[in-house]
């Protein structure tokens, strides 16, 4: 290859997988669209990617931070903001040092939005940036408009004033306090806001990409086009939607569910992070066996107390293919912690959902779920910092009805959950939105747009 005309991105996405996962399903796009493009991945170690997969395009290569750099997966999951300053304070030096050593110079810098010293890095090395946002565009007008919150003196005290209505932030229809993301408040519950500044350092990019689908939050993408004066790429979802193919291997879980009827059973995954207290565990384990509903659970860590817990009415494993179950015919609804990439996996698949977010992006997902896009129904109705449990009678009772592939209301929620389903389908198709937004991307990067 010539270096001199070689188009060469690095990628550094943030050490998790809610964040690393779209990243990586984004440089396999581009990968394969483009194989004059190479790609170095910049990954943590424990993280798992490796070349030696034969699932990766050939230009997709990798380059390792040692894995002593960060806390461990156990400290991760104990203290995230150890973590989290962990990532901030001790990533950016082994990053510079492997952009500087590659063979094939980098001509664009691919990083998680969150990421600054990568940006920074970036700048002092004249490469144009390219910024991935792993959540909403909804959640991205309320990071830009936090000054509005400071000029309205707007009360974000999550204890009492959960159910006030936020009606002001461009782009995005009235959301509850109680559905704003969780950078707002202290410990779950006091205003933060005072302290907040806007992480992603919007005058020094070049490119910015986002994870959802520009028909489903066109008003904020709308907004944000006008507002900011570099490309804004609604790319999503970046789930690796084009791997859906059956597999020569039938798990376990696949031959219970090929064994139930159509639709009938609820698919319960809280992703990687999240989980429910104890308490909140055993009142969702009898309600669910109170409503006597079929249901695959994914347990993680807490797996071998499901299966004693659940009996013949669940399946539990610790681990699953999700994707594979979305598209399975049994399944027809799915309890869901409210990660966005969960949400379009779902949702690729024409599956209602059930939402009990619990951290971070997940509760202001959960309203776009229920209140913007209406292909689900609230489980968890109240999110304070001493809310109360969700009583099993309650859960029952919700599941039962949610279930009820007859019920009046469930029918509309399916016809709705299909249509969401068609509105993907068409983004991602050849020539919908994000089919084209990537296809930009790409000419801009490889032609050295020029922006203003």
């Amino acid at each position: 290859m010539n270096s001199k005309s070689l188009c060469h991105i690095v990628a550094m996405p943030y050490p998790a997988r809610g964040h690393s996962n779209p990243m990586m399903n984004l440089c396999k796009i581009i990968a394969s669209r483009r194989h004059d493009i190479l790609i170095t991945f910049v990954t943590e170690e424990r993280l798992g990617y490796s070349s030696s997969s034969d699932s990766y395009p050939p230009n997709l290569t990798f380059a390792h931070i040692p894995k002593d750099i960060l806390p461990s997966e156990e400290s991760h999951m104990a203290d995230k903001l150890a973590f989290g300053n962990a990532v901030m304070t001790k990533m950016g030096a082994p990053f510079e040092q492997i952009v500087d050593a590659l063979h094939y110079p980098a001509t664009t810098i691919l990083t998680d939005a969150s990421i600054s010293w990568a940006v920074d890095a970036a700048n002092r090395r004249n490469i144009p940036v390219a910024a991935l946002w792993v959540v909403s565009a909804s959640e991205l007008s309320i990071h830009c408009h936090l000054n509005l919150f400071r000029e309205k003196q707007f009360p974000t005290d999550l204890e009492e004033h959960e159910n006030d209505i936020v009606d002001f932030i461009p782009g995005i229809t009235p959301i509850r306090v109680g559905d704003l993301p969780r950078f707002f408040f202290k410990n779950g519950q006091n205003s933060a806001i005072d302290g907040w500044k806007f992480n992603l350092p919007i005058s020094q990019i070049q490119y910015l990409l986002c994870v959802s689908v520009y028909e489903l939050e066109s008003q904020v993408y709308n907004f944000l086009r006008a507002k900011f004066n570099f490309p804004i790429y609604p790319s999503g979802p970046l789930i690796p939607y084009y791997t859906c193919k059956s597999s020569a291997t039938t798990p376990d879980y696949i031959e219970w569910l090929n064994s139930q009827p159509t639709s009938s059973v609820l698919y319960i995954a809280m992703g990687t992070v999240s989980s429910f207290s104890s308490d909140q565990m055993d009142e969702m384990v009898a309600g669910l066996k109170s409503s006597g509903v079929r249901f695959l659970w994914v347990g993680r860590e807490d797996t071998s107390r499901l299966k004693d817990d659940c009996g013949d009415q669940g399946f539990v494993v610790p681990w699953c293919d999700q994707l594979r179950v979305f598209m399975h015919s049994s399944i027809g609804g799915y309890l869901t912690h409210c990660g966005l990439s969960s949400v379009f996996e779902a949702g690729i698949a024409g599956i209602p959902m059930l939402t009990f977010p619990m951290a971070g992006d997940q509760f202001t997902n959960g309203k776009l779920v229920v209140e913007d896009w209406k292909v689900g129904w609230r489980l968890r109705k109240q999110v304070g910092a001493n809310y109360k449990l969700v009583a099993r009678e309650a859960i029952a009772e919700t599941v039962k009805t949610f279930m009820d592939i007859n019920g009046s209301d469930r029918k509309e929620l399916t016809e709705r959950a299909k249509q969401f389903r068609q509105t993907i389908q068409r983004a991602i198709a050849k020539g919908g939105s994000s089919d084209t937004n990537i296809d930009a991307f790409i000419m801009d990067i490889t032609q050295g747009h020029a922006h203003p």
